[in-house]
């Protein structure tokens, strides 16, 4: 250890309780048992084999009420290493299960043996024939494919509420739907072609023209088996009707009978068959998606009923006008929305028996459109509606902004009921179909069920379809609450079969939730196929055994998970994995849910366990140290949980007084500390990068890596001195150089003028001059202190900016901009925590702006362009995205160039101020896709907003990125 290592003691927790039933015993402290970890590492090599009990908790939690401990995870890297571990599964009779986002409902994505990760090295799409055709790797996210496919006009299908995090791979295993899929924009439906891996390893590419006669020549009695079932399934004609009725309505419940009724091949017929098996016949590699028109004009209302069943009787309305989506939200789900940023607050006032439709019509042209403003309206004059609280509207609005809001607060039904629930309680998400014209009555029954059975349940759902979606919460910790869960269920499920004839299962597939609910729904003659049809693709049982078919009716009740209390700003989580794609340690260490998985299984801990001394080992650097601690997390998270403010908090609990008193000691003496730092940076000019970095590392390795910063060869060289002279007098804002534009110049060698002195010329040829005060030195936006936990120190500097802006600005006369977009965040936001009761009130006096906001709203209508960019690529920074001011960086980006490109993969760059330095593996990890896409690309200027954020991504790509602010001086300089 290092002399200054932060002590991993300083963070052991102190349970509430005593041992938790569920925790894991001291047995496995020491991770995946040696002799399958050697037989892993030997066949895959050590750097696709996590085994440290971190890694095992870490990926035992999903967004289900189940948790499973891995004996080992894998992290393949590509088919032949799904194929080898497959062969070694069956070879060993070991069980296998395949994880990509995590964010399944019911249970999939765990297992007790060994877990494959198929997210990390799975992701990447190539858009075919114009965008009406992709293929796509399992690993990309939903929300990515569409991003790509929304250039061309195009997305996919599927649109399950969590795009945004989860996978192709999961939402075709899945057959997931979502708000407007239904039965006819599903994977099933959708899905052109597929590569997988069987559980013998063959590979299987659908499209392929020889594909049947390959497949027969490898795999003869699995070919056989699949022709006898679909002759034997045909043979039967009642069966052939139940089967195609049951596949009217949403159906995810067991395997996809009619795949035998629709292929005429064992190829055709295991395409469908993979569609919705769940990872239990074969690792779906690669898909070929036929997309749907994105028809981007909009016509939407959030309309409010007096109860649940008034709401759901309008329903069939609306499917007949031809809207696209109307879904569903009960009163209960409507009050914990509340709680989700940019929703109405009055909502948490409605009356509880409150129920809502959100209903969307989606045109691809103005006479569609028009049509649809016609029909809307004579629907909207037959209902009967209330507006309970001033927010309510009832109105069909055009309105993007409006739209957004009422997407994102339907989105958010599981999130955040999930946050409002009792403390301590599990999250279970049940999802049922019935056919549409008995929704309403669909609706009361489940209500008399719920109160029948002591629940209070929150409902929504695609109600377009008969699918209705509710949580419950429970203890899993009391038996009782157990108990009381599994007559429900057995009530529940023989109640939307028998009455209703539905689907126990309508999108969120059967996972353990439902397994032993497969016979109720299908009965014994199908069920009896679907085993048949697992034993001839899965003869040894290798993979997932009992997520899709189990024998044990009481499967759904084991491996419930516990919820233990941590510290309150992460205590709501239910683990659903949406803040996972935009976390920058998500490919290096651990993501925010994880870092909350381990925080949850110390607390099950006793204080004195093997088990937690090795979790503690492992949680400094995992979860701490390689957290960018930029909260981009709680922007992804529906309900605002910000981990990233729970790891800089562990980062001050390590700290010593002694580290306290030091830190602040430095923000007294900040002025001294720029000034050595520019002449370090000055020195460094004159000595080379190897000797630089060798220096550097042997400092880190004595001291502390997380204290000492690592020399990267794109550190530019010290900033230009003195700052540019500007007039007071005719300033109408004054400009805040943030100390990073202080201290380092622009990329190194660049020509032309600094930051400062490009934008106190912009402003001023656009007639809004601005004023730099004399006495910026020693000022900061804190975010330094604030990012490593050091409160003293934080506290000092952000009282001082506060109380020198106050000054600069005449008492919040005039506005303070800032030209760099962390510390905008910083001194706008950040701060407010630390001031005394003078500079808070002094602070809501303040008017801060972003430098790119200042360009965007002020200066971009008095400017013209002389000498515009061919092509630009951005970078938007997570501090843009906290600021909201994204637009406005494209906006200024596109005024300056003719294309401009945002990657797709553009998130946190991971940087973090000096994070970067510290960890520059966090910043690798963070842009590996980005930088990708970036290098793959040929353009003319790459620009950003945040000079670290600059130097991080011109180490990630050895690109030139600069501020869009001194391309922005540089187009409209005036011709001569």
């Amino acid at each position: 250890m290092a002399l200054l290592d932060p002590k991993p003691g300083k963070l052991r927790p102190r349970p509430t309780h005593g041992p938790a039933a569920d925790r894991v015993p001291d047995a496995r402290a020491s991770g995946t048992p040696e002799a399958l970890r050697a037989d892993l590492v030997r066949l895959l090599g050590p750097d696709k084999v996590l085994h440290t009990l971190s890694d095992l908790v870490k990926y035992a939690s999903d967004a289900s009420p189940y948790r499973f401990v891995p004996q080992v995870v894998v992290i393949a890297k590509n088919v032949e290493d799904i194929a080898a571990v497959l062969r070694y599964a069956r070879e060993n009779r070991r069980a296998v299960v395949f994880r990509a986002a995590g964010t399944s409902l019911n249970g999939q994505a765990q297992g007790t043996d060994i877990l494959v990760d198929v997210r990390r090295h799975w992701s990447g799409l190539e858009v075919l024939d114009g965008g009406r055709k992709a293929r796509v790797r399992p690993g990309t996210t939903i929300g990515r494919a569409n991003i790509a496919l929304s250039r061309y006009g195009r997305l996919m299908g599927p649109d399950p509420a969590s795009s945004s995090a989860c996978t192709v791979g999961g939402v075709v295993a899945n057959n997931a739907s979502g708000m407007t899929a239904g039965v006819t924009r599903n994977s099933y439906r959708l899905l052109s072609s597929l590569t997988l891996v069987l559980p013998s390893g063959t590979v299987v590419d659908t499209a392929a023209p020889d594909a049947d006669e390959r497949l027969s020549a490898s795999e003869p009695e699995l070919c056989a088996g699949l022709l006898a079932l679909k002759a034997e399934i045909e043979a039967d004609g009642a069966l052939v009707t139940r089967i195609r009725a049951k596949h009217e309505l949403k159906n995810t419940n067991g395997y996809r009978l009619d795949a035998f009724l629709d292929g005429t091949t064992p190829v055709e017929i295991l395409r469908g068959l993979m569609v919705g098996s769940q990872g239990t016949l074969g690792f779906i590699a690669e898909t070929v998606f036929e997309t749907v028109p994105l028809d981007r004009l909009t016509h939407t209302a959030l309309l409010f009923f007096p109860d649940l069943p008034a709401a759901a009787a309008a329903v069939p309305r609306f499917n007949e006008a031809g809207a696209r989506a109307v879904e569903l939200m009960d009163g209960n789900t409507l009050r914990a929305c509340a709680s989700v940023d940019g929703v109405p607050a009055d909502w948490a006032e409605l009356p509880i028996e409150t129920a809502a439709l959100l209903v969307e019509f989606r045109a691809p042209d103005t006479p569609t459109h028009q049509a649809h403003q016609r029909a809307a309206a004579a629907v909207l004059a037959r209902l009967d509606l209330i507006a309970p609280v001033p927010s309510v509207t009832n109105r069909f609005v055009d309105d993007p902004a409006t739209v957004h809001t009422y997407w994102h607060a339907r989105e958010a039904f599981m999130t955040a009921v999930g946050k409002a629930r009792p403390a301590g309680t599990t999250l279970i998400t049940e999802d049922f179909a019935v056919p549409p014209s008995r929704l309403a009555e669909a609706c009361q029954a489940l209500a008399e069920l719920q109160r029948r059975h002591g629940y209070d349940a929150a409902v929504a759902g695609h109600a377009a379809h008969g699918n209705l979606h509710f949580l419950l919460a429970f203890d899993a910790a009391r038996p009782e609450d157990v108990q009381r869960y599994a007559d429900f269920m057995d009530e529940f499920c023989a109640m939307v079969v028998s009455r209703f004839d539905g689907s126990l299962k309508a999108e969120h597939a059967t996972g353990r939730n439902m397994a032993p609910f497969v016979e109720t729904e299908w009965g014994t003659r199908a069920t009896e196929l679907m085993w048949r049809t697992k034993e001839i693709l899965d003869p040894q049982g290798v993979l997932a055994p009992g997520v899709v078919l189990t024998r044990d009716p009481t499967a759904h009740l084991r491996g419930l998970k516990t919820i233990p209390g941590i510290e309150p700003v992460a205590d709501a989580c239910i683990e659903c994995g949406f803040c996972e794609p935009v976390c920058p340690s998500r490919d290096l260490t651990t993501t925010p849910r994880q870092r909350i998985v381990l925080r949850r299984e110390m607390m099950r801990q006793s204080d004195d366990s093997a088990a937690l001394d090795s979790l503690l080992d492992s949680y400094g650097y995992d979860a701490v140290d390689t957290c960018a601690g930029d909260s981009t997390c709680k922007t992804a998270c529906p309900v605002g949980i910000d981990t990233g403010a729970m790891m800089k908090a562990f980062r001050h609990q390590r700290h010593s007084e002694r580290e306290e008193r030091t830190a602040a000691r430095l923000a007294r003496r900040f002025s001294l500390v720029e000034a050595s730092v520019r002449a370090a940076l000055g020195v460094a000019e004159h000595i080379g990068d190897r000797t630089l970095s060798r220096v550097t590392s042997a400092v880190r390795t004595a001291v502390s890596p997380d204290l000492v910063p690592a020399w990267i060869p794109a550190v530019p060289p010290p900033a230009r001195t003195p700052l540019p002279a500007t007039d007071r007098g005719t300033a109408v804002a004054v400009y805040y150089v943030a100390c990073v534009n202080r201290i380092f110049a622009g990329p190194d060698g660049a020509p032309g003028p600094s930051l400062p002195e490009a934008v106190t010329e912009v402003s001023r040829r656009a007639g809004r001059p601005v004023w730099i005060p004399p006495d910026l030195g020693g000022s900061c936006c804190a975010t330094i202190w604030h990012s490593k936990g050091y409160d003293t120190g934080n506290t000092v500097m952000a009282n001082r900016v506060v109380e020198r802006a106050w000054e600069w600005t005449d008492e919040g006369r005039l506005p303070l901009v800032v030209d760099a977009s962390s510390c905008t965040l910083g001194i706008g936001q950040e701060v407010t925590p630390y001031l005394t009761p003078e500079n808070l009130r002094k602070h809501q006096a303040l008017t801060v702006v972003d430098s790119v906001v200042w360009a965007a709203t002020e200066l971009l209508p008095h400017l013209t362009v002389t000498e515009p960019l061919d092509s630009a690529v951005l970078h938007p920074t997570c501090s843009m995205r906290h600021l909201k001011d994204v637009e406005q960086l494209r906006a200024v980006a596109e005024f300056v160039a003719r294309d401009v490109t945002v990657p797709v993969h553009a998130e946190c760059c991971g940087f973090a101020g000096d994070r970067g330095l510290l960890h520059k593996e966090l910043t690798e990890a963070a842009t590996a896709q980005e930088a990708a896409e970036v290098v793959s690309g040929t353009f003319d200027a790459f620009l950003s907003a945040n000079r670290t954020c600059e130097i991080g991504m011109e180490h990630a790509t050895g690109r030139p990125y600069q501020s869009v602010l001194l391309a922005l001086e540089r187009a409209t300089r005036p011709t001569e």
